[in-house]
Parts: structure tokens; sequence; C-alpha cells
């Protein structure tokens, strides 16, 4: 057994496992804490959000400071906005979700945003939309609302990892036009060929993402799919890594595929 808070023990071989840190939390500080903001929308299935500390919200009248591993959050919170995972009283996740979007870094915050509505039953993502946006306006600390909804318009749920997120994040800073996600390119039949991850329709204009894990030894077929694309009328521009950590190329590139289309940016 080692000790991961005071007075908490747990196995060894668990002392990092985020399930188990986040209950060391709960019994460290008490029964009317609640697992809050990253953590909660972590152990939702949110990988995007920081998982190296534990975040905990109380109420303002405990006098409980953050420390080795736990950051506390003071404010407030209704139980009915509390709900039981594992055994675990968590943050309802649209709660989660809208403080990020209110406070965390945008990077972080929109991809949580998009993996909580992928997340979600498509048919309900516009309610739970409508509730993270409420959750915002009706924060007590008005700072962040602005930023949280205009974030929360970005997001959309069809991003299929974090870097997706990030890429559209980027389109929007520089003022290009947004594109669909995922769009569907048709044979003569109706059947969907291939789906773009970013595509200007009108300009016939695509971004692709390259992520290592989706492309590894597939540079073959890759080159073909856009051979093809190419020859249905689409200009194909390739993302990387590299173009998350400066865009400039990318959205330079982006613009001269749409200055040769005469497509107004």
């Amino acid at each position: 057994m080692v000790a991961v808070a005071r007075g908490v023990l747990v196995e060894r071989e668990r002392q990092l496992n985020m399930l188990s840190r986040a209950a060391a939390a709960l019994l460290q500080i008490g029964d009317q804490a609640v697992i809050a903001s990253h953590t909660a929308a972590w152990l939702f299935g949110c990988t995007a959000a920081d998982s190296g500390e534990v975040h905990v919200l109380v109420g303002y009248d405990r006098p409980v400071r953050s420390g080795r591993g736990v950051v506390v959050h003071h404010g407030m919170f209704e139980e009915q906005d509390v709900v039981d995972l594992q055994g675990l009283r968590l943050h309802a996740l649209d709660c989660a979700i809208a403080e990020l979007l209110a406070r965390a870094s945008r990077r972080l915050a929109l991809a949580c945003a998009d993996q909580a509505l992928a997340l979600t039953p498509e048919a309900g993502r516009e309610e739970f939309r409508a509730e993270i946006l409420h959750r915002i306006l009706t924060r007590r600390d008005s700072r962040g609302r602005r930023r949280g909804e205009i974030l929360l318009l970005l997001a959309s749920g069809l991003a299929e990892s974090p870097a997706e997120s990030w890429l559209m994040l980027g389109f929007f800073d520089d003022g290009l036009p947004l594109p669909s996600q995922q769009l569907p390119v048709l044979d003569l039949h109706g059947r969907a060929l291939y789906r773009l991850d970013f595509a200007w329709d009108e300009a016939r204009v695509a971004v692709e993402y390259d992520g290592y894990a989706a492309h590894v030894h597939r540079e073959a077929r890759d080159s073909a799919r856009q051979a093809d694309l190419e020859r249905r009328g689409w200009i194909v521009i390739r993302a990387d890594a590299e173009d998350l950590r400066n865009p400039a190329r990318l959205h330079a590139e982006i613009r001269r595929a749409f200055s040769r289309r005469r497509f107004a940016a």
C-alpha cells in the first residue's frame, strides 16, 4: 500500500489509476465534494482532458486548499447536478464541459466539447449542446462566458481526434471560412466513397489530417485516394502535427487554393 493523500492508502499497482486517485481525493476532502472539471470530463470519456491532477469542487464554506495532485475549486453546485459513476460523486458532464469551455485552455476545451458531443447519441446532441450553453450563460462567475459560447459553437462532435478540433480552432482564429467536417464524397449512384476531414464544398477544397496512428503504413493507399479526389475536381491539402504547432503554411496554402477557385475567403 502507498499513501496517495493524507490518511488515504491504495494498492501500489493502482496508485496511477484515475478512478483510484479520484476516490482518494474525495475521501481526503469529505462527502460534500464532487469530482469536477478536467477529471469529471476524463472519467466520462473525454480523453482530451488533462488527467495529471484530480479536480474537485467544494462549497465556499469549506476551508480546503489544493494539495499534491489535487486541485480544489470553490463554488456552488446543486445535488441534482451530481451523478454517480462507479461509486464516485461527479459533476454532470454538461457542467464539466461548460466549466472547461469557460476557463480551461481553448484547445483542451474544444477537444473535450467535441468528444462530449460525440459521446452523445446524434438525436440528442442539440439538446445536450443547449444544456451546456445554459450552464455557460448562467455561471455565477461571468468570466469566460463569451469565450465559452464561441467555443461551443465551433464544437460539432464530428472531430475524430483532438488534433482535428485544434485545426478547426486554428481556421477560426485566422479568419478562414469554417469548413464542413467529415463531408462524404459520393459516386454517381449516391454511394459514399470517402469522407473528407474538412471541406469547403463550394470551392472544392479539402484538408486531410495525417495523424501518425491513422496513416502509418498507408502511404500508397492515401496517395491513390488523393489522386482519385483530384480527378474528381478536389484540391486536397494535407496537414500534419507540424501544422498544429505552426499553422501558417497550412493556412497560406488554403488561401492559395481559394484564390485558384476564385472563392472569397
